[in-house]
Order: structure tokens, then C-alpha cells, then sequence
């Protein structure tokens, strides 16, 4: 995803990996709070879980986050930061990092550009492989966004580690994997709709000389991919926490996007910061080793 100039070489498929992870991280450590108020919201949100007299409620986003400062603590905020920087080195350089490499698998030998349909494959398959890696991470890091949400009696786990042994140990291994059926196919969907979008945007946008490479491109890019994200990740987040009968009698086809701001100021804000970083480390790499 990174046009070059005539003297500067590609990066290579590690390049591309370890910019990834690396970029998905620094866009982790900027948006985080955000995830964490996302999880305690949709947690308060579900029926079947009782709820706890006198337990805190959350109101939107910046009121689930005033919230939790002031009763947590402001590192509550970055609680389970380091599972979801595991899972970012993991999940990121899988599902981004390798996604021009399997892009050029499916496209087809001599094609003078890259369709859609190729870029589409390439985005659902990165995306499925991400999640089956790094499942035990996205759970851990959940589980531990949630922790804050609980008595301090009730709280089980110690550290990252101590979680990961916990899991195993009480649910089994397969514990570790809980939910990535589903998983793989909200973050093939997901995937497509960032990666795809931005590749098509940047594209055209260098195609039509409409901008050059550089910072600017990449945030409008950025922007246009994490609202696409959002756009196609919405349905999918409230049909996961509500029965689909249900949401479509009482609110309709409008109920699919509840939440629609909140969850695009996530993404958002996350796609933003991944992909100016995921270029200019790309580039400064590149440019060390030329």
C-alpha cells in the first residue's frame, strides 16, 4: 500500500509485518480507553448478565469514561492494555501486514492492476488467520477490560499471564479460543471494510493526482476506511449482544446502527492513527536499509 518513488525499494513482506503490529500498538495506546469504555457499555447492555445492587451505571461514551476515572481510577482506562498490545503484535501483522502479499496471490498473473474482487479475498483471508492466531489475546484482553466492571472479591486473575494460565486451567484450552467462529467472521467483514476501503481510496487519490503520497493521503484515507469499518461492523456488534427478531420489531432497520458515533469514534480515530504510522514506519525502514 505504499506507492514509492522511482530510487526507493518496496518494502518486504517482514517490513510490512513488523510495521503492522507495531503501528496497530501505537494506535492502541492512543484509543484504548475508548475500546475499554465500548466493552463495559455493551457488558451493561446485556440482559442475561444480573445485574449487582448499587452497581455503577454508564451513560455514552465520555460519561462511562468520567465514570470510570472517578471511581477506578485513571488507569482503569488501560486495563488489560497489555493483552491488547499482545494481541495488536499478533492480530495486526497478520491481518494487515500480509495483506499485499495474499492480495498479489489472488490476483491474477499478468493483470496489469489489482480488481476488486482480489483485494476483497485477500482482506476476508487475513482477516480469518488473525483471529484463529490470536483469539487467547482478544480474549484475555476483554476479560480484563471487563475486570474493573467487578467486586474486588470476585476479580480472578492477577496479571496477563496469570489470566492465560487461569483460562486454560479452568476452561481448557479451548477456553483460550472461546468465540472465534464468530469472531473470524466479524473481523473478515471488518477487515475488508478498512483495509479494501483504504487501499481503493489511496489508490485513487494517487491515480487521479488528486494528492501525493504522503500524510494528508493517508488520513483521508485513513478516515474514509475507519467510517467504512464502522458502517459494516455496526450490524454485526449489535446483532452479537441482541436477538435479531427482537432489535428488528422494536427498532427496526435503524436499530443495526445504535451506537453508530460512538463506535465510529473508536474506529475512527484507531484507523487514523494505524495507517499514518503503518506508511511512515514502512518508509523509514525502507529507507534505513537502502
Amino acid at each position: 500500500m505504499v506507492a514509492l518513488k522511482p530510487q526507493e525499494m518496496a518494502p518486504t513482506a517482514a517490513i510490512k509485518f513488523f510495521s503492522a503490529g507495531t503501528a496497530a500498538c501505537i494506535a492502541d495506546l492512543c484509543t484504548f480507553p475508548l475500546d475499554t469504555a465500548k466493552v463495559r457499555l455493551q457488558l451493561q447492555g446485556e440482559v442475561r448478565i444480573p445485574r449487582v445492587s448499587g452497581a455503577v451505571e454508564y451513560r455514552g461514551v465520555l460519561g462511562t469514561l468520567s465514570t470510570m476515572v472517578r471511581t477506578e481510577g485513571a488507569r482503569s482506562l488501560y486495563s488489560g492494555l497489555a493483552a491488547g498490545l499482545q494481541r495488536q503484535m499478533s492480530f495486526a501483522s497478520i491481518r494487515i501486514g500480509l495483506y499485499d502479499s495474499v492480495k498479489q496471490l489472488y490476483t491474477p498473473k499478468g493483470a496489469e492492476s489489482t480488481g476488486l474482487a482480489p483485494r476483497v479475498l485477500a482482506g476476508c483471508t487475513t482477516g480469518a488467520v488473525a483471529v484463529a492466531c490470536a483469539q487467547p489475546t482478544d480474549v484475555v484482553k476483554v476479560r480484563f477490560q471487563a475486570h474493573g466492571a467487578m467486586p474486588e472479591s470476585t476479580r480472578r486473575y492477577n496479571g496477563t499471564l496469570d489470566a492465560y494460565r487461569t483460562i486454560a486451567r479452568e476452561e481448557g484450552v479451548r477456553g483460550l479460543w472461546r468465540g472465534t467462529l464468530p469472531n473470524i467472521a466479524r473481523n473478515a467483514v471488518i477487515n475488508c471494510g478498512e483495509l479494501v476501503t483504504y487501499d481503493l481510496i489511496k489508490d485513487a487519490l494517487l491515480r487521479e493526482h488528486l494528492m501525493t503520497d504522503n500524510v494528508p493521503c493517508h488520513f483521508v484515507a485513513a478516515f474514509g476506511a475507519g467510517f467504512c469499518a464502522t458502517v459494516v461492523a455496526s450490524p454485526v456488534d449489535v446483532v452479537k449482544n441482541r436477538c435479531l427478531l427482537l432489535l428488528l420489531m422494536q427498532d427496526g432497520i435503524t436499530g443495526f446502527y445504535k451506537g453508530f458515533v460512538p463506535s465510529f469514534l473508536r474506529l475512527g480515530s484507531w484507523n487514523v492513527v494505524m495507517f499514518i504510522c503503518y506508511e511512515q514506519l514502512q518508509r523509514a525502514a525502507v529507507l534505513a536499509l537502502s
